[in-house]
């Protein structure tokens, strides 16, 4: 599967080192102002080579508009859109043919499809999100047009720093390296990877999204819930090991008349139109320049060192992803038919 959505059809292609990647975006109304600079603003946060703790890999990830737009406007038609490679260095990937990296999708891509792109992971790379962030940028303008709702990602938690929710300042996560709204945490957070960096290691963390303003009344009480199509759509990011919302896995030590009162966003699998807080753990980096263990087409191999450049800490530039994707997820519930007779029109976004 390679689509996402059923109303706001998105559509990602391309490979970490082939030719070109992008999106093919279905089912966005005709006549919406489109902000190409917005989009491109978007790719700038999550390309590579913005820092020490990102991968040295340069690539200027500049957006090309082919199809759906005219005169600075949707025309209703598929948008496609694509960001070519310029960077690649393939000839360090060559050993992939017969060796299997741990922690990536390698050997059961094999398994399953028996042909696979070993050049920089091919599609299984992070790179793939290029086409996630180009089409999410498009769905916030929707979001934003719609109902003044914002997606705000920061780091809270990257290398065992933990950032402190009473120093939250939303104006600093695009001012540090590490994506953090905790200046101080930030500081610590960007030495935790620096000294895995120097060790040939990389670290995780997590990563919270803050979605203020909701539309009210998206998502479905059984099959469909919003939470549940939020998990699956952050879950599909590679690097994602878990996902909560609202008091999240602290429920389990709460009473219920103190649960009761809390106002997470989403009730009965439905939005409530109050802010809605979701967390996501993210694990470390699978590709470290120290020897590691590695299977191959005939066996096992000792002390391989996995080449190639790499990020050694992924939250920092997983947090447009994320957005991205919450996005394209309420944009899908936003763009839904009516399923009562008196459901409110959505506001004509013209």
């Amino acid at each position: 599967m390679n689509t996402f959505g059923r109303y706001f059809r998105v559509t990602t292609f391309g490979e970490s080192h082939g030719i070109a990647l992008g999106a093919v975006i279905d089912g966005c109304p005709a006549g919406f102002s489109f902000d190409a600079a917005q989009m491109q603003a978007e790719l700038n946060r999550r390309k590579p080579g913005q820092s020490v703790v990102s991968t040295p890999r340069v690539e200027k990830d500049q957006v090309e508009i082919v199809s759906g737009i005219f005169e600075g406007k949707t025309l209703g038609t598929p948008i496609a859109c694509l960001v070519r490679n310029e960077n690649q260095h393939s000839s360090d990937y060559d050993w992939l043919k017969t060796v299997f990296r741990p922690g990536h999708a390698d050997e059961m891509w094999q398994r399953k499809y028996h042909h696979k792109d070993h050049r920089g992971g091919g599609r299984s790379s992070g790179r793939e999100t290029i086409g996630r962030v180009m089409a999410g940028s498009l769905a916030k303008k929707i979001l934003y047009a719609s109902s003044n709702t914002k997606i705000i990602g920061h780091v809270c938690e990257l290398g065992g720093v933990v950032a402190d929710p009473l120093r939250f300042d939303r104006e600093v996560i695009e001012t540090n390296m590490v994506r953090c709204a905790d200046p101080i945490a930030a500081i610590q957070m960007e030495q935790a990877v620096m000294e895995a960096k120097k060790k040939s290691e990389s670290v995780g963390g997590a990563i919270e999204i803050i979605i203020t303003n909701p539309p009210v009344c998206l998502g479905n009480p059984v099959f469909g819930k919003l939470e549940g199509e939020l998990s699956r759509a952050v879950l599909s990011c590679g690097a994602v090991r878990s996902f909560e919302y609202g008091i999240g896995i602290a429920a389990k030590d709460q009473v219920g008349s103190v649960q009761n009162q809390k106002k997470e966003g989403i009730s009965g699998g439905i939005s409530t139109g109050d802010t809605i807080v979701l967390r996501m753990s993210i694990k470390p980096t699978p590709s470290i320049s120290q020897p590691q263990k590695v299977q191959t087409n005939t066996g096992e191999q000792d002390n391989f060192i996995i080449g190639g450049r790499h990020d050694p800490t992924i939250p920092p530039r997983l947090v447009p992803v994320l957005e991205a994707m919450v996005a394209l997820v309420l944009v899908d519930f936003l763009l839904a038919p009516p399923d009562r007779i008196d459901q409110i029109a959505i506001r004509d976004l013209k």
